[in-house]
């Protein structure tokens, strides 16, 4: 099975039966492109692989050592990236967005220096400090970013003007990087070109990509790799970086688990340090396990299922979010889940909670786990899909699950580091890829379609001269109904397995299976039902529920679900709140109605629940703090919310107000 990258080109989202996936993929293509587009340019970044001095470049690092302007080789990739994606798949032409892309991918090609060599900070301002702080400068991420560029755009244009300069760039790296007593035993302190070495070996078939993105994956946390000591503390040793300087993210010197490389990765027994460099780590491992047989793969594959563990069952927050601490924007001590940074923390990064998708994806790919799915389901639909307003034009980079007066609830219009934005465009353009995955194998003449995520959306799998054809037309996330539609198989033996969530407390398909046995979370429909049952339907209720954390996290909170979605309290519906929801507290066992918001509000017709008379708000005697008698908080019944209204987390803040909103709410008892 291929990436999602290149699969999603099989997938289309007929405008007859528009959803949830469609609308958002309009929005970005009719209003999110070309306002990215606008800011880049009016930011410099568009400009400056020209290699010209840009005023910016003289500021003082928000972050002390990483300059401001690091990662705008990024921020053009990847918005170049999800341009091309969106360019293969809707109809008409868009003159100024191919105009732009074929402008960057001619400055990019002109920015490369004769051995290769391709990055603007270290050509522009420190051209003679290329590779020596690998820990901090994201060298080798904006490398991996501008070859998942390439990689589009020669999907797209059907010709090697960005892949060229950029296989010339991997060849520089290849020779400067590995094992070789001439070479640096160093690797990347943010974690990507590893993933996108792998889908450039899966394009190229040249070994010399995947042995580079096996070196870097395999040395990581090598205690010593170079001359008998931690890389890091060589190259650091190396540039004068003195014995208390730290870096401001990092806890202390030495502390390597921000990057994940305070161990090599399968001696690594929790989840640890920044959220999205783990996440992209963690997906090339998956990658490499699936791909190549020279790496320890029963080592590997046990290390993925225990870092996965620890993140799902204790670091992951109830939106699929991940990462509490803000210093190190990643993971805290196992159940350290804060719902906001008054509270103790919450992160809760966008382009984590994409990570987590990018991981969940390549794991189903080694084993067909619905635990997977569902956590991927849960992240698209909640921490991603929270990261872009309803038009399009302002995001989130931190997703705290309660609003402070120092953090509202309000999304921005860029950010100085605009990972985020850029990321959501270029998962949206090729979110196709992540609905369903297939095989078809020629000779046997046979597919077998996993599907993993409903919408509304035809999958064509083309096999010899025939086509395979698998439509499904649902109003998901809001209607649980799936009509299935299988097409071209009178030739072809077609075997699909349906995805049945872990929170669903039941389901029927019609007509009848002989067997209902589900597997790993899938329900198998074998080819000879389909074959006399080429139409059907999947029932899967979405019933509203109360949901909340594991207790050893001392949050005795409740939250609402309804099917994938994770639901929050704003001031919009809730005029009277002043203390961003703290002192509210909801009864657990109250009855919860379901009521059609319109699209007008926030930009997708939605389903809102409201509970009646099951709030009161928590009143405390401080008098005698610290100590509390057992009789000092008393619970009053509230006073003008007879009425809780509840919006899903991800359509938060599209509507104005005061910024005040709160996913888990206090238990009453």
């Amino acid at each position: 099975m291929s990436y999602p990258q290149i699969t999603f080109i099989h997938t289309t989202f007929p405008s007859s039966s528009p959803s949830f996936i469609s609308r958002r993929r309009e929005v970005v293509y009719a209003n999110t492109l070309l306002y990215q587009l606008n800011v880049l340019k009016e930011t410099g970044r568009y400009d400056a692989f020209k290699l010209k001095w840009h005023g910016s470049y003289s500021d003082k690092p928000n972050v002390w050592p990483v300059p401001n302007h690091l990662f705008w080789d990024s921020d053009v990739a990847k918005w170049l990236e999800g341009a091309c994606y969106f360019l293969m798949t809707e109809e008409g032409d868009n003159e100024e967005i191919d105009g732009a892309v074929k402008e960057l991918v001619q400055m990019i090609s002109g920015a490369q220096g004769e051995d290769g060599y391709l990055n603007i900070h270290f050509t522009v301002v420190e051209p003679a400090k290329r590779f020596t702080n690998l820990r901090d400068l994201h060298e080798l991420y904006n490398a991996g970013h501008l070859i998942e560029a390439a990689l589009a755009h020669s999907r797209h244009y059907k010709n090697d003007l960005l892949m060229e300069p950029l296989v010339k760039y991997v060849d520089l790296l290849y020779e400067t990087f590995g094992p070789g007593p001439a070479q640096k035993h160093g690797y990347p302190g943010h974690p990507e070109i590893e993933l996108a070495l792998l889908r450039l070996y899966e394009k190229t078939g040249n070994p010399k990509h995947l042995s580079l993105a096996r070196y870097f994956i395999t040395e990581r946390g090598n205690p010593t790799g170079q001359y008998g000591r931690h890389y890091y503390d060589v190259e650091a040793e190396a540039r004068g970086e003195g014995e208390h300087q730290v870096p401001a993210y990092m806890e202390s010197k030495g502390a390597y688990w921000y990057h994940q490389a305070h161990k090599p990765i399968i001696e690594q027994e929790t989840i640890e340090g920044h959220s999205v460099r783990a996440m992209y780590l963690l997906t090339a491992v998956a990658d490499l396990v699936r791909v190549e047989s020279k790496t320890d793969r029963d080592s590997y594959r046990k290390a993925l299922q225990r870092l996965w563990s620890n993140m799902v069952d204790k670091k992951m927050y109830l939106t699929g979010g991940i990462g509490a601490i803000g210093q190190w924007e990643g993971f805290g001590l196992d159940y350290f889940l804060p719902s906001g940074s008054d509270e103790g923390g919450c992160y809760a990064e966008t382009c984590a909670a994409i990570g987590v998708m990018m991981l969940a994806e390549r794991l189903l790919q080694i084993d067909l786990d619905g635990k997977f799915a569902d956590i991927m389901e849960l992240c698209f639909y909640n921490a991603v899909m929270t990261g872009m307003s309803a038009k399009g034009t302002q995001f989130t980079y931190v997703n705290q699950l309660a609003s402070s007066d120092k953090h509202l609830s309000q999304r921005a219009k860029w950010f100085t580091c605009a990972c985020c934005p850029p990321n959501v465009t270029r998962l949206l353009g090729y979110i196709g890829g992540y609905l369903w995955s297939f095989d078809a194998d020629e000779q046997k003449k046979s597919v077998h379609v996993k599907v993993h995520m409903y919408s509304s959306a035809q999958l064509s799998i083309p096999i010899g001269k025939d086509t395979v054809e698998l439509e499904q037309k649902s109003n998901w996330p809001w209607n649980g109904k799936i009509e299935l539609t299988l097409r071209g198989t009178s030739e072809v033996a077609t075997t699909i397995k349906l995805r049945i969530p872990g929170w669903a407390e039941g389901w029927e398909i019609s007509p009848s299976l002989p067997s209902k046995h589900v597997e790993k979370g899938y329900l198998t429909l074998p080819a000879d039902w389909l074959k006399h049952n080429p139409k059907f339907e999947l029932n899967i209720p979405l019933k509203p529920r109360f949901v909340s954390p594991h207790p050893y996290t001392n949050q005795d909170i409740v939250a609402l679900a309804r099917g994938p979605l994770i639901y929050c309290v704003e001031d919009f519906d809730n005029s009277w709140v002043d203390d961003h929801f703290k002192t509210l507290l909801l009864d657990p066992t109250a009855a919860i109605e379901e009521k059609e918001g319109a699209a007008d509000e926030v930009g997708e017709p939605y389903i809102g629940l409201t509970v009646r008379n099951a709030a009161s708000f928590i009143d405390v005697d401080t008098s005698h703090a610290p100590h509390m008698s057992l009789k000092s908080a008393t619970q009053e019944k509230a006073s003008g919310a007879d009425e809780l209204h509840f919006i899903p987390y991800a359509l938060r803040d599209n509507r104005g107000g005061k910024g005040h909103m709160r996913v888990g709410i206090r238990r009453k008892r």
